[in-house]
């Protein structure tokens, strides 16, 4: 049923459009009522309750009318974020070698994880021992291609170009802090045809150029799936390589990017071990997403399988109130018990706690595991 108002040169008609094989015309102005046609019950009782409704100027001076009796009231929601358990706490950070590390970054323009994730541990890892301090630098800008729930690093389809004159400056920076250990990692950039994987490249090698006695490890994205540029990346003279599952295989689609994949990250791990074998090769996992214990168990079976040697367990905090919030808080007694399950698994080294990310005090765990292993050789 509709109605219109059509303006003529004479006069006003209403035009009431009903079945094609019946219309009424209805003359506006200029006709008598005794010659009008009888309205229909159904559209004298549509026409009362519109002229008894609400018109527009009641809405724009009423924003917050009253919602109708008989309206249905939606009910929030009663899941609220558990209260933050006192082990969770942790001082701010500073000291001597967090500020000198700082202080490089920000003069040569470069970017770390530690900073745009708004890692809990960047005053413990900067700080760390001699020899031993930690910092993830993360490459090719400080925007990510990929939206996962749990990150706190920016987005954009479109990020800015690449900095050709970022891996000489990597390497300056990392020479003059006179570090044991690094991790280079990187946003996703799938606007990018090889992913950002020559540039990765090119950074490895600038770094190993100036730091030959420089332990590099390499948290790399998943390049689309690309084992040609993972094969490129094995080869460039790291050390270890890492790529993080973030979490077990049923979760993947609610935690990560739709553009990852839990057996796609599989199979980035495996294709590098396969191409150079004296690679160690690392993955994290996030716990307190809503996960289950046979789900952790098997994520860690599924790791050892295709031969990865060392596994991060931490728990997921939530950075902001716009990403996926906590499901439970795990106890330091859990994490202690996946430490040993990972271990009984045969992994070279498992760091397991709350506070653990995939790059946590890496050189200290991993320097430290490189002489537990040599002291056990030699006792052999």
């Amino acid at each position: 049923l509709e109605v219109r108002y059509i303006p003529c040169t004479s006069h006003l008609y209403w035009v009431l459009h009903v079945p094609r094989w019946q219309m009424i015309r209805v003359l506006g102005r200029g006709m008598s009522s005794s010659s009008t046609p009888p309205v229909p019950d159904k559209l004298a009782t549509f026409s009362e309750k519109i002229k008894a409704g609400p018109s527009l100027d009641h809405f724009i001076s009423h924003p917050e009318a009253p919602i109708p009796q008989d309206a249905p009231v939606p009910v929030p929601s009663t899941r609220k974020r558990p209260p933050l358990p006192g082990w969770l706490k942790m001082e701010v950070p500073n000291g001597p070698n967090y500020n000198h590390l700082k202080s490089t970054l920000r003069g040569l323009n470069l970017h770390t994880v530690c900073e745009e994730a708004k890692c809990p541990n960047i005053g413990e890892c900067w700080g760390g021992e001699k020899g031993t301090a930690t910092a993830t630098i993360m490459i090719m800008g400080d925007t990510c291609t990929r939206g996962c729930r749990f990150c706190a690093v920016k987005t954009s389809r479109t990020p800015p170009p690449l900095d050709p004159q970022e891996p000489g400056h990597v390497a300056e920076a990392i020479s003059r802090w006179g570090l044991g250990y690094v991790v280079l990692t990187t946003v996703d950039r799938d606007d990018l045809a090889d992913s950002g994987a020559a540039h990765f490249v090119e950074t490895v090698k600038e770094v190993k150029s100036r730091s030959p006695g420089l332990t590099v490890e390499c948290l790399t994205g998943d390049f689309k799936g690309d084992l040609d540029c993972v094969a490129d990346m094995a080869r460039s003279g790291m050390d270890v390589f890492a790529h993080n599952v973030e979490t077990v295989e049923d979760l993947t689609r609610w935690v990560r990017d739709h553009r990852a994949s839990y057996r796609q990250s599989l199979s980035v791990l495996q294709h590098a071990k396969k191409v150079n074998p004296s690679l160690v090769t690392k993955s994290s996992i996030m716990l307190g997403l809503g996960e289950t214990d046979e789900q952790v168990t098997q994520t860690l079976k599924d790791l050892r399988a295709i031969d990865v040697d060392c596994v991060t367990l931490g728990q997921y905090l939530q950075p902001t109130k716009k990403h996926m919030k906590v499901d439970s808080y795990v106890t330091p007694e859990q994490f202690a018990r996946w430490k040993e399950v990972g271990e009984a698994m045969g992994f070279k080294y498992v760091a397991s706690g709350p506070f653990v990310r995939s790059s946590y005090k890496a050189g200290e765990f991993y320097l430290k595991n490189l002489a537990s292993t040599r002291k056990k050789a030699e006792v052999s």
